[in-house]
């Protein structure tokens, strides 16, 4: 057992965007980072490596979040081995594909849901209630445009992220009083990350980003500092909804067909 008086970060979906950035930024400033992801332990592995070359401490771990148990087994043992979880940042994607209802199966469906809702849920279970306790604590969660936006073939996507903007919105008029702070980002746009966007572009990765021109894609680094801030705002002033998205991009209220019609 490893005692520790640094405040704990603790990240579920630590991918080289969003997620270890994040973590990057909190150990910089004195927190150990638990940072925790589903695959790729040489990845994993590399993150916590270049916070502790940094002069930060962190350690990793593997977690499959859609399976029962995982998240809970993740936090009791932080609690226990390594430090009070004083921000937990839930960065999990449920994007399973642009689609059509008709191609659209039950379980895809869930499995949206049980990433973008669910997991978010067992997550608030495992750590809100110790934060109360303690009357203080934050919960940063990751989301999206289709928290706030439903198009066609995000049926899943739409449906788990809306659910998990309204999961926020409970949780907060919950424990906002008991001194707990929960805020919801909505990431709206593409994110420079090499794991999530990068493999899902593969090869026309680089082509994508320098077709959005300089500074059209939102580099994670910066978005991180958004995530620290939040995360330090004292409470009477604390923000429980944000956007964020490049200078380029059409905010997600304008982006429609008139607006586009008339921009041209």
């Amino acid at each position: 057992m490893t005692e520790t008086r640094k405040p704990v970060c603790l990240v579920i979906g630590a991918g080289a965007g969003i997620g270890g950035h994040t973590a990057m930024r909190f150990a910089a400033d004195g927190y150990h980072t638990v940072l925790a992801r589903r695959s790729d332990e040489e990845g994993l592995a590399k993150l916590v490596s270049q916070i502790e070359d940094a002069g930060g401490s962190a350690s990793g771990a593997l977690l499959n979040a859609a399976e029962d148990g995982s998240i809970e087994e993740l936090v009791e043992r932080t609690e226990r081995d390594i430090g009070a979880v004083d921000t937990a940042l839930y960065n999990l994607g449920a994007q399973i594909g642009n689609r059509s209802l008709a191609d659209t199966p039950h379980r895809a469906f869930e499995l949206g849901w049980r990433l973008g809702t669910y997991g978010l849920f067992r997550l608030a279970h495992a750590v809100l209630p110790a934060m109360a306790v303690r009357g203080k604590g934050t919960l940063l969660v990751t989301s999206a445009t289709a928290a706030v936006r439903g198009n066609a073939g995000q049926h899943s996507h739409a449906a788990a992220m809306g659910g998990r903007r309204i999961l926020c919105q409970t949780l907060n008029a919950e424990f906002g009083p008991q001194g707990v702070h929960v805020a919801h980002i909505v990431v709206d746009g593409s994110v420079d990350a090499p794991d999530t966007l990068g493999k899902l572009l593969g090869d026309k990765f680089e082509a994508y980003k320098a077709s959005k021109g300089e500074d059209g894609v939102i580099d994670p680094g910066a978005l991180a500092e958004t995530y620290w801030h939040l995360a330090q705002q004292p409470k009477n002033c604390w923000t429980h909804e944000i956007d964020a998205r490049s200078w380029t991009d059409t905010a997600w209220w304008n982006d429609n067909p008139i607006a586009a019609i008339d921009r041209k």
